[in-house]
C-alpha cells in the first residue's frame, strides 16, 4: 500500500500531523479512536488517565545500539523493560537510549511523545521496531498520535497492519 500523496511528497525533515496518521489508518482500514488530554511526558504522568482510554496503556523506548543502529520497542507502559534481554532476543550490540536530538532527526519528535506512528517520518528506514509479545496479546493498545496531548486506540493486530503497510517486519519478542 502506496503512502497518501501529502505524506509521501513531504520534505525529509517535514514531520506528519495527526490528521495525515488518521487519514492513512482510514485509508488501511483500520479503526482508531482519539482521547485528548493534558501533555504526558511519562508512564507516572498517564496513569491517571489510564482508566477514561480503553485498551492497554503502552510505553515506547528509542534506543540505539553501540554500533548506531537505531531501535523503537514498543511494550505495556507498566512492563520493566530489560535492556539486556533485548539486546540478547534481537540479536544486537549494547543498546542505550537514543539522544533527543537523534529522536527529533529520524523520528520527528521530541522525548515524551515517542510513538510506533512516528515511522510515518522515517523516510530513510533507520529504525528496527520491535513489538513486546505481552502487549501484542491486548486486543486494544494505546500510543500517542505523533503527540503526547492525545492518546489513540488501535487493534494490536492493526499495529501490525501499520507498519507493514510501511515495509516494517517488526520483531516481536519479550522485552522484560
Amino acid at each position: 500500500m502506496s503512502l497518501p500523496p501529502e505524506i509521501e511528497s513531504k520534505p525529509e525533515k517535514e514531520r506528519t500531523t495527526p490528521q495525515q496518521l488518521f487519514a492513512f489508518l482510514d485509508q488501511l482500514g483500520i479503526p482508531h479512536k482519539t482521547v485528548a488530554h493534558p501533555p504526558l511526558y511519562t508512564v507516572e504522568q498517564a496513569r491517571e488517565w489510564n482508566d477514561k482510554i480503553d485498551g492497554l496503556p503502552c510505553k515506547n523506548l528509542f534506543l540505539k545500539d553501540k554500533k548506531d543502529k537505531l531501535w523503537l520497542v514498543v511494550m505495556p507502559a507498566e512492563k520493566r523493560a530489560d535492556l539486556g534481554k533485548i539486546k540478547e532476543r534481537v540479536g544486537t550490540a549494547p543498546l542505550s537510549f537514543g539522544k533527543p536530538e537523534l529522536l527529533l532527526e529520524v523520528l520527528g519528535l521530541t522525548p515524551g511523545a515517542v510513538n510506533p506512528f512516528a515511522v510515518l517520518n522515517d523516510a530513510a528506514k533507520r529504525v528496527t521496531m520491535v513489538l513486546d509479545s505481552d502487549m501484542m496479546q491486548s486486543e486494544w493498545v494505546n500510543y500517542h498520535p505523533l503527540h503526547n496531548e492525545a492518546s489513540t486506540t488501535i487493534r494490536s493486530a492493526d499495529l501490525l497492519k501499520f507498519l507493514q503497510a510501511l515495509d516494517y517486519q517488526p520483531l516481536i519478542v519479550d522485552c522484560g
